[in-house]
């Protein structure tokens, strides 16, 4: 079963990075990524049903899926703000290194885990990927981010809150089917961009221009999610949420070849150094 957990991880990244290609297309980042969540809502929602339905859930089950939403939905309000600010080629390995970086590290120094020597050398690959990504100096004796540094740090946060909810969603698994828990994260996301949605005055814009990716994004995002869920039935977390972040080097690529965001041959060695950073750690860590 782990090779078919494999491939599910990696497809899940695989789409991933699409469709946060099309939200970087998109006119309004917040208005794209809330008419997705409508697609996404109605498409599954069978499922989502059907899994309550077939299956009691306990009251902490309740609580766990409550945490998980709320974390999703801040995430996908950072993921909006992040893409308003910098390339998807630099901000997207940022948000997905991030996450399997600060796990081990949690547990070296704060809970007394050992890492190996080759989880030490992904460390050292994901770092280092990050301070390529952001062109980070020594001057005046302070780091400081050159290129985007608003998007470098808004990135960042995205990547703590993907650590957050990942961390839920395993918990919550335990309790509520994969269908159900992906139907309500979808409605999280639709609730949290709501406001924002409703305040800019650009949802007949968005749907005009960018319809057709509106609707396949609306699929492909909680599919692919849901190809992640699916995944964590058959391996450890520990293992599997590092591999998907192949998705870097995915997103990466898109933003160069289809954005035509420049430093391509910076920003591809860096995603590649963040991935197999992360797979190192997800393997050897």
């Amino acid at each position: 079963m782990f090779p078919v957990a494999i491939f599910l991880v990696i497809m899940s990244g695989l789409l991933h990075a699409i469709w946060n290609l099309f939200a970087k297309q998109s006119l309004n980042k917040a208005v794209f990524l809330w008419s997705i969540q409508w697609v996404a809502v109605f498409a599954f929602l069978p499922w989502a049903l059907a899994g309550i339905w077939h299956r009691h859930i306990p009251l902490c089950g309740w609580l766990f899926l409550t945490v998980t939403v709320a974390l999703h939905g801040i995430y996908v309000i950072l993921l909006s703000r992040t893409y308003n600010a910098g390339d998807l080629s630099q901000v997207y390995p940022l948000m997905r290194g991030v996450s399997p970086l600060l796990v081990p590290l949690i547990g070296a120094f704060v809970l007394g885990e050992r890492l190996s020597v080759l989880g030490w050398i992904g460390v050292a690959g994901v770092v280092v990927g990050i301070w390529v990504l952001g062109n980070w100096r020594f001057g005046n004796r302070t780091f400081e981010p050159r290129l985007a540094p608003k998007a470098v740090w808004l990135a960042l946060t995205v990547g703590i809150s993907v650590t957050a909810y990942t961390t839920f969603d395993k918990v919550s698994l335990h309790y509520i089917p994969a269908a159900t828990l992906n139907g309500a994260s979808n409605l999280g996301n639709l609730i949290a961009l709501s406001w924002s949605a409703a305040q800019s005055g650009a949802i007949k814009a968005e749907w005009r221009a960018n319809w057709k990716t509106i609707i396949l994004g609306g699929i492909i995002s909680p599919g692919g999610y849901l190809l992640f869920l699916l995944a964590l039935h058959m391996a450890p977390v520990a293992q599997l949420a590092p591999m998907r972040e192949i998705g870097t080097v995915f997103g990466t690529i898109l933003g160069i070849l289809v954005l035509k965001e420049t430093q391509g041959q910076r920003r591809i060695a860096a995603a590649g150094l963040i991935a197999a950073g992360v797979i190192l750690l997800g393997t050897f860590g």
